[in-house]
């Protein structure tokens, strides 16, 4: 029997490889026989990028960039094994995580850092560049980022504008005459699972501002102020910005449009192809796959769901672990899930299941399975 464990991490208590490990270890329990393969994955938010650059043989590097409040912090990023591809996040120069919950405020929050790290990367003979762009504590549509790799942007009397969203309804002119000499030309792919435009309704600025601080005049001036770049960058660039996605990492995906070679790819469909997963799961008998919270979230764009479509195509058993499961009995069928394993219950608190995550799961994983899993 061949089984295959294959997980998203448990944010805030496991990563990936944890989660791996802590199953594989409760399952040689029961059976020390057992052929188990591990393949930790991620969905192309937090942690992407530190699996593909474990997973290519690489090492990480820190630079030093600017925060999204404009202070000095070390920032990492990936590099493969034969040098010449990046993985990167912008959380790790540009995430809300960075700053306080008093701090949030994307009127003046900037994208600075991860141009930084864009910069070091071409620096350094990079050829090849994958960005998440999750977390992200910004809506200046990239032009932090911009204004690192040589871009200006001057108001109506020719004066340089600070990056941030404040700024953006403010540019009358966009000067590319110091544009770093390789970033027209380097391969960029960006990591995003969302289909919002830039602007509007659906937009960066009415969807995802509130959650990094802003308020209701706050999202008008900034959405006024996407709408204003974007006819900008059209009249200037001729390509339009406001496509499906472009409202992601607070409107970043605008700038890269119109100044590198973009191409935009769903995170875990990435992944699942670098990784091999179909390979994996084609070999396997049994597939474990799981993820912290399993929620409405989980049935598009999700570890979970991506595993679940390749082991309903082979016909493979599919058992599902979590901290927790909100899906339906009915939703779960239709994910092809055979069954469930969460550590929540009505007598373990949420606090104390997050701090002893493995030990729960290790125990749950050996009761659950010790009579209905041949191994």
């Amino acid at each position: 029997m061949n089984i295959l464990i294959a997980p998203d991490k448990f944010k805030g208590s496991l990563t990936a490889q944890q989660v791996c490990d802590t199953i594989k270890c409760a399952l040689l329990a029961l059976n020390e026989t057992s052929t188990i393969s591990t393949l930790p994955l991620a969905d192309g938010g937090e942690g992407s990028c530190e699996l593909l650059t474990k997973f290519s043989h690489g090492t990480f590097t820190t630079v030093r960039v600017h925060d999204p409040l404009d202070r000095l912090i070390n920032a990492a990023y990936g590099i493969s094994g034969n040098g010449s591809v990046a993985f990167m996040e912008m959380a790790a120069a540009s995430g809300l995580q960075l700053l306080k919950k008093e701090e949030r405020n994307p009127m003046i929050t900037t994208t600075r850092g991860t141009g930084e790290l864009l910069r070091h990367a071409l620096d350094h003979g990079i050829t090849k560049i994958y960005l998440g762009i999750g977390g992200s504590a910004t809506n200046d549509a990239g032009t932090g980022m911009a204004e690192a790799l040589g871009i200006r942007f001057l108001d109506a009397h020719s004066n340089q504008l600070k990056p941030t969203g404040e700024s953006l309804r403010y540019i009358q002119a966009i000067d590319t005459s110091q544009l770093h000499p390789r970033f027209a030309d380097i391969a960029l792919t960006i990591f995003c699972d969302v289909d919002n435009p830039l602007f509007g309704p659906h937009g960066a600025a009415h969807v995802f501002a509130p959650q990094k601080g802003a308020d209701e005049k706050m999202v008008t001036t900034l959405d006024e102020g996407l709408k204003h770049y974007a006819s900008l960058l059209e009249k200037t660039f001729h390509r339009s910005v406001n496509f499906l996605g472009a409202g992601a990492g607070g409107g970043l995906p605008a700038s890269l449009q119109v100044f590198t070679s973009l191409t935009v790819v769903p995170g875990i469909q990435f992944i699942m192809q670098f990784t091999g997963l179909e390979e994996h799961v084609k070999q396997a008998d049994i597939i474990i796959t799981g993820e912290g919270k399993i929620d409405r979230q989980t049935l598009s764009g999700k570890v979970i769901n991506g595993v679940a479509q390749l082991a309903q195509k082979y016909h493979k058993r599919l058992i599902v672990v979590a901290g927790s499961c909100e899906l339906s009995a009915q939703e779960l069928e239709n994910l092809g899930v055979s069954q469930v394993i969460t550590i929540a219950s009505e007598h373990i608190s949420e606090d104390y299941a997050m701090k002893h995550a493995a030990e729960l799961l290790k125990q749950r994983i050996r009761e659950a399975l010790l009579q209905n899993l041949t191994v």
